[in-house]
């Protein structure tokens, strides 16, 4: 199997519709071993939709911003299994007023909390597990959305990402030492929780299937899944500092095609 024996820790398990819960129930299918985090009133949440994975994995609480969560984590991680072979995040957050066309008017600090949790958080959660993954080097996965064109609605969450990319690349960098990947998924729009707190995402969904050649299901976070899986995996040894689109092929093209 593809994960045989590999130790995921795995973030942003909210519902059955997220995209890391359909990375979790492929992983364990695969053969790995996994636990779960939640934060906050959702940690509840989290536990509701462990218990419908083919094997319920425990749910360890993780403020990302909070450097104790993060130790607590890696130190619970230690005690159970000495080893980490990959992660998952899947976290990202922005203040409604640095979303839905209000760029020019999002303060500082609103701003900025999008940056610290979607961004800053990928290199505080490496760090953070580097102790359980460079004995014997590992996987390190996060969740994009293509950041190299501005988007209408996405805002400072946009920025968020663009910023997300590049700590992806120095983080790549700094861990290929430890025989540590590091790389991103740009996925196409889905309909998850999180989808739902971003004003307009229906609009911008809707045209995404007249535009990717292979056309697109936002309910089906499947082929998403499968390529964070491949990218977990050791079948992709060779591969760091990359962005994988997993869109239909949207990214690739310019306009919609003409129709005959």
């Amino acid at each position: 199997m593809l994960l045989e024996g590999k130790k995921l820790l795995i973030t942003g398990v909210l519902t059955p519709q997220s995209i890391a819960f359909a990375v979790a129930k492929l992983a364990q299918e695969q053969g790995a071993e996994i636990l779960l985090t939640g934060f906050g009133r959702a940690t509840a949440l989290t536990g509701k939709s462990a218990k419908r994975l083919p094997d319920p994995p425990d749910v360890l609480e993780l403020d990302v911003n909070d450097e104790s969560h993060i130790e607590t984590v890696a130190g619970e991680l230690e005690s159970r299994w000495g080893v980490l072979d990959g992660v998952l995040h899947a976290i990202a957050f922005a203040p409604e007023d640095a979303l839905g066309g209000n760029f020019l008017n999002t303060p500082p600090a609103s701003a900025t909390t999008a940056f610290q949790t979607s961004a800053f958080s990928l290199k505080a959660l490496a760090a953070g597990m580097l102790p359980l993954m460079k004995e014997r080097g590992g996987a390190i996965v996060g969740m994009d959305f293509d950041a190299s064109v501005a988007w209408p609605i996405y805002d400072w969450m946009g920025v968020s990402k663009a910023a997300l990319e590049s700590v992806a690349r120095y983080l790549a960098r700094d861990l290929g030492a430890h025989g540590i990947r590091v790389n991103l998924v740009s996925a196409g729009p889905l309909k998850t929780m999180a989808a739902k707190s971003i004003p307009g995402f229906d609009g911008l969904a809707a045209a995404w299937d007249g535009v990717a050649p292979l056309a697109w299901d936002t309910s089906d976070p499947g082929p998403v899944a499968a390529a964070v899986a491949f990218l977990l995996s050791d079948y992709s040894r060779g591969i760091t500092g990359e962005i994988l689109h997993v869109d239909g092929g949207y990214h690739a093209i310019g306009a919609p095609a003409r129709q005959a």
